[in-house]
């Protein structure tokens, strides 16, 4: 298969990347500086997002589009830091639609990546992709423009995929940061600790996204969520079980917001995702316990 990427050289674009060419697939990586990167037989760094460049130019037929594209959503939110997640989401996103309209044969599907806090923050509802409550904060805001702006891939005839991903545990992304106080015997739950953490390993993250570009009966909304997710306080247990440490030092919210500002709804809220349709299509999770995530990461 031919499949491009955008935000191919993150975190989550570069595990895809290798699973995908470990299959013998093609990727084409969509990124802004092009020239930074050396291209080889199965791996091709495509300029754009910019007016001298012109993927379309440069592309085969395409099989798949993946946009994992995205400022990080780590760092005080300002408001230029807002307008920055907000906009590098919505823009990447707009840029392929564009770049969809543009060919001439059209890829068979676009996977477009999108979060779980589309639902907002609640310790009590559970959500699946049938859910249809969603949240009124800034990161529900968020993706409910990017989930739209995407699904425009579909008055092309392109069947689209709004992966949304909750919290994934790899080498890289959110947990390296997390464990940082369990390391220095600090670490503990999070306030009450009752907050849910819906969490995914790296390799279900990868998993999942193939499993959609391989299988044609997944369209609109697939929660990229393992299927047990867990309480802060669980998760506190859970790392500090696996790295050899106490649990014992909680951190209090309000200390939290007074540092992190509105940035803090990240750790002291959460939600209770479920992915549903990967459950009933049979998707094999690797990693279906935080023990087994764990253990996987640091052992």
């Amino acid at each position: 298969m031919n499949i491009a990427i955008a935000g191919g050289t993150g975190f989550v674009g570069k595990h895809v990347t290798k699973a995908l060419t470990e299959r013998g697939d093609s990727v084409y990586i969509l990124t802004r500086s092009p020239n930074k990167y050396k291209s080889n037989q199965q791996v091709s760094y495509i300029g754009w997002l910019h007016d001298d460049f012109h993927p379309e130019q440069h592309l085969p037929k395409l099989d798949a589009i993946i946009n994992l594209a995205g400022d990080s959503l780590f760092g005080y939110w300002t408001k230029a830091k807002k307008d920055k997640i907000y906009q590098s989401r919505i823009n990447a996103t707009y840029a392929i639609i564009d770049l969809i309209r543009k060919l001439s044969e059209k890829p068979e599907v676009l996977i477009n990546a999108s979060a779980i806090g589309y639902f907002g923050t609640s310790d009590t509802k559970t959500f699946t992709e049938q859910s249809e409550e969603q949240g009124n904060d800034f990161l529900a805001e968020v993706t409910e423009a990017w989930e739209e702006t995407a699904l425009q891939a579909r008055s092309f005839g392109v069947r689209t995929v709004v992966a949304r991903l909750g919290v994934v545990l790899g080498e890289e992304g959110a947990l390296p940061l997390i464990a940082i106080p369990f390391r220095l015997f600090a670490g503990g739950k999070i306030g009450s600790g009752k907050q849910w953490v819906s969490w995914i390993h790296i390799k279900d993250v990868v998993g999942l996204l193939l499993y959609a570009i391989d299988h044609k009966h997944v369209e609109r909304t697939l929660h990229l969520t393992a299927p047990s997710p867990v309480q802060n306080k669980e998760l506190a247990q859970a790392l500090a079980k696996t790295l050899n440490r106490p649990s014992w030092f909680p951190t209090p919210s309000f200390l939290l917001r007074t540092l992190l500002g509105e940035m803090s709804i990240l750790v002291v809220d959460g939600q209770k995702v479920l992915p549903e349709k990967a459950i009933e299509s049979g998707y094999h999770f690797h990693h279906a316990t935080i023990e087994q995530a764990l253990a996987e990461i640091y052992n």
